[in-house]
């Protein structure tokens, strides 16, 4: 019997997918504020026109998103950088997974599509991202699909009258030169 739990569907969001992802976005924002650099405020006032606009933006990159069903419950964005002399780097960002969306392999799932994406379609030959450091589950993760932690950046976001430090994480697709 075919279990829609342990095959999540992924797949790259669309114009058409701007009122789920928004809502999934803002879900995001407003639970784990500490896990991006914008806020629910900056971006609960995003029209659909808006928030469509930056998913049909697909030159340098995609926003996935993770299924279980019919319901949007997992979103990931990768993108390339658009300077030349970086165009060899790719950025995993605006990572999260609602709660009814967690253990099922969403996440994995997501991060897995996304490394695929930037080597494959954006021919990247490293992806790196920053989490925060005190999100273990996040960090457990991106370690289980081959990141390495390589920075680490006090007093990174202002939240709630507190500062918070964050991670940076790195994978490479290809042995680094001599020279890197």
């Amino acid at each position: 019997m075919y279990n829609a739990m342990s095959h999540p569907l992924i797949r790259v969001l669309h114009a058409h997918d701007a009122a789920a992802f928004h809502a999934v976005r803002l879900q995001g924002l407003q639970e784990s504020p500490a896990a991006f650099s914008s806020s629910y405020e900056e971006e609960c006032d995003h029209t659909l026109a808006q928030v469509g606009a930056r998913l049909a933006e697909q030159e340098h990159g995609v926003v996935l998103g993770g299924f279980i069903g019919e319901r949007l419950v997992g979103v990931m964005g990768i993108r390339r950088d658009r300077q030349r002399k970086l165009a060899h780097r790719a950025l995993l960002w605006g990572v999260y997974v609602a709660p009814e969306g967690r253990q099922h392999g969403i996440g994995r799932a997501l991060g897995e599509a996304a490394l695929a994406f930037a080597r494959e379609k954006l021919n990247a030959r490293q992806v790196v991202l920053g989490v925060g450091a005190t999100n273990a589950p996040a960090l457990a993760l991106y370690e289980k699909l081959g990141f390495e932690r390589f920075g680490y950046e006090p007093d990174y976001i202002f939240l709630n009258g507190e500062y918070r430090d964050e991670i940076h994480m790195i994978h490479f697709f290809a042995q680094r030169n001599a020279g890197g």
